[in-house]
């Protein structure tokens, strides 16, 4: 077992754990005890799902709240205002809970890998690509792959973050 970050009422709980090239791979372990990585694309669907619902400004302007505060380290400060600002999607409540603190563990995972230049913004490209530009889920969770830094920097800095 790794490094429990956040346990959830239902029972499911995030840690951190060795993955394939560091020790900084999300995992989220349902009640009954199976342990998986999520994927982008798989997050990325909850964040569509989400729009379609409560509307993707609402979405988006969530995710930079926790994105800004985003730094190398776990706050448990920001785990708590996730919880709080949860609350506002009433009975979606725990899902979004889920799924912002695996996004909020997924860019400090980037703020931490090795000889990092994008850090966390390789994951505002994503989402913003989804959410504001309207990409399908598959290819705003893969347009990246490939892609040197300096090109992907530049996408990030035409979008002024």
């Amino acid at each position: 077992m790794g490094q429990v970050v956040r346990r959830f009422f239902d029972g499911s709980f995030l840690e951190y754990d060795r993955g394939s090239f560091d020790d900084w791979c999300v995992y989220l372990t349902d009640a009954s005890g199976q342990r998986k990585p999520p994927r982008d694309e798989e997050y990325f669907s909850q964040l569509e799902s989400l729009a379609q619902q409560f509307g993707a400004d609402k979405v988006y302007g969530d995710y930079v709240k926790v994105y800004q505060r985003t730094r190398s380290q776990i706050d448990e400060r920001v785990l708590d205002d996730i919880h709080i600002l949860s609350e506002t999607y009433g009975t979606d409540a725990l899902r979004v809970e889920k799924l912002f603190s695996i996004l909020y563990m997924a860019m400090i995972s980037e703020e931490n890998k090795a000889n990092t230049r994008l850090g966390k913004r390789i994951k505002r490209l994503g989402v913003h690509k989804l959410l504001i530009e309207n990409q399908p889920v598959h290819e705003a969770a893969n347009f990246m792959r490939g892609m040197d830094w300096r090109t992907i920097d530049r996408l990030c800095a035409e979008r002024d973050f």
